[in-house]
C-alpha cells in the first residue's frame, strides 16, 4: 500500500514558494510606505512604476503555487521578520535613505529566493520546472528593481548629505542597465502574461503540459520510492484541476459546448479519479505493474486533454470575451487554491 503521497523536497519548495508570496506582499506595503514618505519627485515616480509591477508579480506568484500543487505556510522564520521589518519600516529611527538601502535588500533577497526556487526545481522535478517557469519573469524584474534602486540610492544619499543632486554619469548607467534587464523581463511577461491572471485556456494548459511531465517521469525509472513521489503529485493534481473544472469551467461552457460533450467531460474526470484511486492502493515497489496501471491512466488523461485543447478550447474562442476568458481563470485559480488547501489540512 502507499502510505503516503507526500514528498519533503516537494512540501519545502512549497514552503519556500509561501515565503516568497509573503515577502512580495510585504515589498508591496512597502513600496507604499516608501511613495507617500518620498520627498522625491523623480524617484517617487520610479517608486510607483515598481508598485504596480510588484502587484502583478504577486498575482504571478500566486498563480505558479496554484500550479505547483502544495499550499503551504510560510516558514517560523518568515512569520517571526515580516512583522519586526513592517515596525523597522514605520518608525522614525531611520532616515529615507535608510529605509530605501533596507527595501533595495529585501528585493536582493527576493530575487535570490526565485532563483534558489528555480535550482532546487531542476534537482527535484522537470514537473516543478514546468509549473514555476512564470516566476522567472519575478526574478528578472526583481533583478532590474535592484539596479534601479542602486541609482535611487545614489541620488538620495547624495541629497540627504548636501542638498544637492549626484552628477548623472552613474545614475545614466544604472538607468542602461535597467532598461536592458527591463527588455529582457518584459519579453519574458509577455510570454506567460502581461496581467494578474492568465487567461482559462492558458491556466488549463499548464496543468495538462505539468501531469504530462509527470507521466514522462514516472516512465522513466523504476525506482519505488520515486514512482510514489511523482504518482503522489499526479495525484494531487489531477484531482484539484478536475473539481475546480467541475466547479468553475464546465457549468461556464456547458450552454454553447452542449450537454453531451460536457457530460463526457464529466465521465471522463469520474473515470479517472476511480483509476486514481485505484492505483493509491497499488504498492510500487511492484513497479512493473505501478506503472502499466498509471499508463492506462495516461491513456484516459491524454484523451481528456485532447478533446479539451482541440473542442472545448476553441468553443471557448467563439464565444467568450478576453474578459470573460480572465474572469474564469480567476475564479479557477481560487477554486483549485481552496481545494488544494483543504486536501492539504
Amino acid at each position: 500500500m502507499v502510505t503516503t503521497i507526500d514528498d519533503t523536497k516537494r512540501m519545502a519548495i512549497g514552503e519556500r514558494l509561501a515565503d516568497l508570496r509573503a515577502f512580495q506582499s510585504l515589498i508591496i506595503s512597502n513600496d507604499q510606505k516608501l511613495i507617500d514618505a518620498c520627498p522625491y519627485e523623480d524617484v517617487r515616480e520610479r517608486l510607483q512604476n515598481m508598485l504596480s509591477d510588484d502587484q502583478k508579480n504577486l498575482g504571478i506568484i500566486d498563480t505558479v503555487i496554484v500550479q505547483y500543487g502544495i499550499q503551504s505556510e510560510p516558514s517560523a522564520a518568515t512569520k517571526i521578520f515580516i512583522p519586526q521589518f513592517e515596525k523597522m519600516m514605520s518608525g522614525d529611527e531611520f532616515t529615507y535613505y535608510q529605509k530605501l538601502i533596507h527595501h533595495e535588500l529585501m528585493k536582493h533577497g527576493q530575487a535570490m529566493s526565485g532563483i534558489m526556487i528555480h535550482k532546487a526545481a531542476q534537482v527535484v522535478g522537470a514537473d516543478i520546472e514546468v509549473a514555476i517557469g512564470p516566476l522567472n519573469t519575478v526574478n528578472f524584474e526583481g533583478r532590474a528593481h535592484q539596479e534601479q534602486l542602486k541609482g535611487m540610492l545614489e541620488q538620495v544619499g547624495v541629497r540627504e548629505m548636501t542638498g544637492q543632486d549626484a552628477h548623472q554619469g552613474l545614475w545614466a548607467r544604472v538607468q542602461d542597465a535597467v532598461a536592458a534587464l527591463s527588455g529582457v523581463a518584459g519579453s519574458i511577461t509577455t510570454q506567460n502574461t502581461d496581467k494578474q491572471d492568465m487567461n482559462i485556456q492558458t491556466l488549463i494548459r499548464l496543468d495538462h503540459e505539468k501531469v504530462n511531465t509527470l507521466f514522462t517521469e514516472v516512465g522513466a525509472t523504476k525506482d519505488p520510492q520515486k514512482l510514489q513521489e511523482y504518482f503522489g503529485q499526479i495525484y494531487k493534481d489531477l484531482l484539484a484541476h478536475a473539481q475546480a473544472e467541475e466547479e468553475v469551467v464546465y457549468p461556464k461552457v456547458r450552454s454553447f459546448y452542449g450537454d453531451d460533450n460536457t457530460q463526457e467531460l464529466y465521465n471522463e474526470q469520474a473515470q479517472m479519479k476511480q483509476m486514481l484511486d485505484e492505483i493509491k492502493a497499488i504498492d510500487p515497489a511492484n513497479a512493473d505493474g505501478f506503472r502499466s496501471k498509471i499508463k492506462d491512466l495516461m491513456d484516459v488523461v491524454g484523451d481528456h486533454i485532447r478533446q479539451e485543447e482541440f473542442t472545448m478550447f476553441t468553443a471557448i474562442d467563439n464565444n467568450c470575451t478576453d474578459e470573460q476568458k480572465e474572469q474564469m481563470a480567476t475564479e479557477f485559480k481560487a477554486a483549485k487554491s481552496k481545494i488544494q488547501q483543504e486536501m492539504s489540512a
